[in-house]
């Protein structure tokens, strides 16, 4: 799985291997320059998951249900939901389950999918004081696994796991039926995602642990778009070729 925000990267990644698309809450951060996930409006969802809908007609797209929109009640909740899925998600993902299992379930039986997030989730940050690896304790660890083993029982499909112990990351896999995507969870799990702009290098200062630079895209854009200067400042562009 690869996080995407916007059509002109959806349209590559819709010609590429990778299975599924996420469109993360995150773009509040990474298209918006926020601080934090916390700014992203279930109305700044639904726009970037049409785009992404446009580029990827042939992905399955997952679309973050964002802060707050889950914790309103019922019916705020399924309005979202609808407001995601008419936008051309396939599925919701809900980060926690704390006091909204009973929510995620009736999602699940009005037909919709929905992935569940566990470990480290970015909304709640402010709770766990900051970015820390989670499930680091025993009772930590226990806690989590007969959480995921109650959002599997709520009808989640799938299980992203982020920044957990590797030992956790396959545990809770080992103990689930359904797939597990981990984000800094180890080689465990069933499966992987990284934002797109992460991995392609975007952001050289960016370099957690769990994070592999693909490519040095900052650098290759940076260049291209300096050569294009050059080539106007010099006159070698537009040459003949380019010309009516």
């Amino acid at each position: 799985m690869v996080t995407c925000y916007d059509f002109w990267s959806a349209r590559i990644l819709n010609t590429s291997d990778v299975d599924t698309l996420l469109v993360g809450d995150s773009l509040a951060m990474v298209m918006h320059g926020y601080e934090s996930t916390l700014h992203a409006t279930v109305d700044m969802m639904t726009s970037h998951i049409a785009a992404v809908r446009r580029g990827a007609p042939e992905k399955f797209i997952v679309g973050d249900m964002p802060f707050l929109s889950v914790r309103k009640g019922l019916q705020p909740a399924m309005d979202a939901v609808m407001q995601l899925m008419q936008a051309g998600s396939d599925c919701v993902k809900i980060e926690g389950a704390q006091g909204q299992l009973e929510i995620m379930a009736h999602i699940v039986q009005s037909g919709v999918p929905v992935m569940g997030h566990l470990g480290l989730t970015p909304q709640s940050v402010a709770a766990f004081g900051g970015h820390k690896v989670q499930g680091r304790n025993e009772d930590d660890a226990l806690r989590m696994i007969d959480t995921a083993k109650q959002l599997q029982e709520a009808g989640c499909f799938a299980l992203v796991l982020e920044c957990v112990p590797s030992r956790l990351g396959e545990e809770i896999t080992r103990a689930l039926a359904i797939p597990t995507i981990g984000i800094g969870a180890g080689d465990g799990t069933d499966g992987q995602v990284l934002v797109l702009q992460d991995l392609l290098g975007m952001n050289a200062e960016f370099k957690p642990k769990f994070l592999r630079h693909y490519a040095d895209g900052f650098a290759t854009l940076q260049g291209a778009v300096n050569q294009y200067h050059a080539d106007v400042a010099s006159a070698a562009f537009p040459g003949v070729e380019e010309r009516y």
